[in-house]
C-alpha cells in the first residue's frame, strides 16, 4: 500500500478511526474489570470466586488468539474487529443486566465473561498488525506512540469512572458503559479503510500457525520477551489485579483503588511519550530493564503503603511499561513481514498471556495459605528475575531500533 505521507498521523483518516475505535474499546475495558471484581465481592464471593471469574475471560482470551491471528493475516482487519466488537458488546451487555437485576450468579458470569474474552483474543492481532497499514514508514513511531496514549488515555478515565460508578450508583452501570464502549467502537472499526487487501490464501489453518511460529521463533528477541512477560503478567496482572481490590475493601477503599489503576495510566502516557522523544540505540534492552519498575507497587502494597504512595508506586510502573510498549511495536511492525505480523502477535500475546489466568487462580489459595504479603513480595522477585534473564539474552541486547 501506498500513502502520500501525512505532516501528522491524525491527518490519515484510517488512523484517526482506528485510534479512537481502539481508545473507546480501553475506555469501557477499563471500567469493567473494577465494576466486575466488586459485583463479585457485593455478591458475596472470595477472592478465589474473583479469581475463577477473571480467569474465565483471559482463558477464552488466550484460547483464542491464534486463531485471531490467522482470520487478521487472512482476511480485511476491520472486518474482523467489527464482528468481533459486536459479540464483545451483547455479551458485556448481557451481564451488566444480569447484575443490575440482581440475577447474577458465579456461573453466569465466568461463562459471559468466557465469551467477551474469546472476542477480545480474535481482536487483538488483528487491531496491533493494523497500526502500520494506517500510516506511511515514516509516521510509524508517532503513530504507535499516540495509539498507546488513547488507550493509556482511555484506561485513566475508565478506571476513576469504574471506581466511582461502583461506589456510587453500583457495579451493573459500570458493565453497561463497557458494553456500550463496544457498540461506539464497531461503526469505527469499519470505517477503517486502508486500500489493502490480503492475498489469497491457498494454504491450510496448520499451515499458516506454522509460518508464523517460525517467524516467532526464528528471533530470540522476540521469545525472550514473551517468556518475560509471561512472569510479569502472572505476578502484575494475575495475582496483584485480584488481591488489590480484595486489599482495598479492607484498607484505602475501592475509589481509591480505581485511582491507583489510573495513576499507572498517567504513567503509561508519560512513558509513550518519553519514548516518542528519547530513541536510545538499544532501545529493546532499554526497554526490557525498565519493565522491571513493575516490582516497585508490588512491594509497597506488600507493606501496606499509604494509597498516595501506591499512586506513586503505580504511575512509576506505568511509566516503565509506556516506554517499552513503544519500543516493542516498533521493532515488531519494522522486522517482522506484514503478512505474517498478525499471527506473530498472536504467539506473543498467547505467550504473555496464557499465564493471566493461572496467576488470577493462584492468588486467592495462595494468599490464604501464605497470606497477602508473602505472595506480594514473591511477585515482586519474579518480576525482578525474569528481568535479569531477559537483559541476558544476546538479541535482546544488540538489537538495534529502527527510526
Amino acid at each position: 500500500m501506498k500513502l502520500n505521507a501525512p505532516r501528522h498521523v491524525f491527518h490519515s483518516a484510517p488512523f484517526r478511526h482506528l485510534f479512537f475505535a481502539r481508545t473507546l474499546t480501553v475506555l469501557g475495558n477499563s471500567v469493567a474489570p473494577v465494576a466486575l471484581a466488586f459485583a463479585v465481592l457485593d455478591m458475596g464471593g472470595s477472592a478465589a470466586d474473583l479469581g475463577m471469574v477473571v480467569a474465565a475471560r483471559s482463558l477464552f482470551n488466550v484460547l483464542f488468539l491464534l486463531f485471531g491471528g490467522v482470520l487478521a493475516d487472512r482476511y480485511s482487519r476491520n472486518r474482523v474487529l467489527l464482528l468481533s466488537s459486536v459479540v464483545a458488546a451483547l455479551s458485556q451487555g448481557c451481564v451488566a443486566w444480569l447484575v443490575l437485576e440482581g440475577a447474577a450468579t458465579l456461573t453466569g458470569l465466568a461463562m459471559l465473561s468466557a465469551v467477551n474474552g474469546a472476542a477480545a483474543g480474535i481482536a487483538l492481532p488483528a487491531s496491533s498488525a493494523l497500526v502500520p497499514q494506517t500510516v506511511p514508514l515514516q509516521k510509524l513511531r508517532q503513530a504507535n506512540a499516540f495509539i498507546q496514549s488513547g488507550v493509556y488515555a482511555g484506561t485513566i478515565i475508565g478506571a476513576s469512572l469504574g471506581g466511582i460508578l461502583t461506589s456510587t450508583l453500583g457495579a451493573g452501570w459500570g458493565l453497561a458503559v463497557d458494553a456500550f464502549g463496544f457498540a461506539l467502537a464497531a461503526p469505527l472499526y469499519y470505517a477503517v479503510r486502508t486500500g489493502a487487501q490480503p492475498a489469497d490464501s491457498h494454504t491450510t489453518l496448520w499451515q499458516d500457525l506454522r509460518d508464523g511460529w517460525r517467524e516467532f521463533t526464528s528471533r530470540s528477541w522476540v521469545w525472550a520477551v514473551v517468556a518475560q512477560f509471561a512472569v510479569v503478567n502472572a505476578a502484575f496482572t494475575g495475582m496483584v489485579l485480584v488481591l488489590g481490590p480484595v486489599i482495598a475493601d479492607s484498607a484505602f477503599g475501592r475509589a481509591r483503588w480505581g485511582m491507583m489503576i489510573a495513576a499507572q495510566s498517567v504513567g503509561l502516557i508519560i512513558g509513550s511519550g518519553i519514548a516518542l522523544r528519547w530513541r536510545p540505540r538499544r532501545a529493546m534492552f532499554t526497554g526490557v530493564m525498565l519493565v522491571a519498575l513493575c516490582a516497585f507497587p508490588m512491594l509497597l502494597l506488600a507493606g501496606g503503603a499509604s494509597a498516595a504512595w501506591l499512586m506513586v508506586a503505580f504511575c512509576i510502573a506505568g511509566m516503565g511499561f509506556g516506554q517499552f510498549g513503544v519500543i516493542w511495536a516498533q521493532a515488531l511492525q519494522t522486522h517482522i513481514p506484514r503478512d505474517r505480523l498478525a499471527r506473530v502477535y498472536a504467539y506473543d500475546a498467547m505467550g504473555s498471556f496464557i499465564t493471566i489466568p493461572l496467576g488470577e487462580l493462584a492468588a486467592g489459595p495462595l494468599a490464604m495459605r501464605f497470606g497477602n504479603q508473602t505472595v506480594l513480595l514473591s511477585c515482586a522477585a519474579a518480576v525482578l528475575a525474569a528481568t535479569l534473564a531477559a537483559c541476558l539474552v544476546p538479541g535482546i541486547r544488540r538489537l538495534v531500533q529502527s527510526e
